[in-house]
């Protein structure tokens, strides 16, 4: 087992906005029972983060951030049996993603094909597998219609083309900027906001919405006359309205290589807004604060 290295982390003490982050030097154990530690290559940031750093679901502090991430492992634990030391993967850790080093479990972690870029791979997993178990709750086949929230952001993007790929039709809301973008994945865009309900309602009976943006869009679908049922929601309080609230669950190593896949083969389009250097990561939370990426932004770790 290899000893304890020091490593740079991304780090909060108290809650807030990008200002409470800062950097620090701290020793990372070696990796215990069903673990390894790796070398960060890249960090995908996501709007989870931000909500963790603000408050929500109180973690403790001071707290590491950032959860999905690429790079190459440097020490495996006792009993791991999976990983050897040189191995590249992408993944999650529960915190502290952004960092030079970090441990995590083995089953947090797959293989990173080679032909799979290192900033895809650090910011494909949080938000590839939230869309994944977003749309397979729906069954959507050839015969539904899907409205998608948010359909150019970092889970929208990637839930529109899955359900893009059973046959059904889709209909992406995003701002104008995002149009042509949209239209260039076969995806219908339409403007959020004011007359959205009129503006789907004259493309043609929607049966499903995935939504990744709030209660506007839930509250759209069911004036659309969608059923309850086939709401499914990433961004609201799904008990208040009656709908589904199907986000990412336990790590699906066979969704991520699927995922992995269909990336490397040209069939998934996973739009990278901007990418930052570590020393810039509190530039980049502010930009993700700031809303309206196109797809994910990055960190480049090392």
């Amino acid at each position: 087992m290899s000893q304890p290295e020091s490593a740079r982390s991304l780090r909060f003490d108290s809650y807030g906005g990008p200002e409470v982050l800062h950097f620090i030097d701290r020793d990372l154990p070696a990796p215990g029972e069903g673990k390894v530690r790796v070398r960060v290559r890249t960090v995908g940031l996501n709007p989870a983060d931000s909500k963790t750093r603000a408050g929500a679901w109180a973690p403790a502090l001071p707290s590491g951030i950032g959860r999905e991430l690429a790079g190459t492992v440097e020490a495996v634990g006792a009993g791991v049996e999976s990983w050897r030391v040189g191995d590249d993967v992408f993944g999650f850790a529960a915190t502290g993603a952004l960092a030079e080093l970090v441990v995590t479990s083995a089953s947090n972690l797959t293989r990173k094909p080679d032909a799979l870029d290192w900033t895809t791979a650090g910011g494909l997993a949080l938000a590839g597998l939230t869309a994944w178990s977003s749309t397979a709750s729906q069954h959507i086949g050839r015969d539904d219609t899907v409205l998608v929230s948010a359909a150019a952001g970092g889970v929208g993007v990637i839930a529109a083309q899955l359900a893009r790929r059973t046959g059904a039709r889709v209909i992406g809301t995003a701002s104008p900027a995002n149009h042509a973008f949209l239209r260039s994945l076969d995806i219908e865009p339409v403007a959020y906001g004011e007359g959205l309900v009129d503006a789907v309602r004259a493309l043609g009976v929607v049966t499903v919405v995935l939504d990744n943006n709030g209660p506007d869009t839930v509250e759209a679908g069911l004036a659309l006359g969608v059923s309850p049922d086939r709401i499914n929601s990433i961004a609201t309080d799904a008990a208040r309205y009656g709908i589904r609230s199907v986000g990412r669950g336990d790590v699906d190593n066979a969704a991520l290589d699927e995922l992995a896949r269909l990336v490397v083969a040209g069939e998934l389009v996973v739009p990278i807004d901007s990418t930052f250097a570590f020393d810039d990561a509190v530039a980049a939370f502010e930009k993700l604060d700031g809303g309206h990426a196109r797809g994910k932004i990055v960190v480049i770790v090392s």
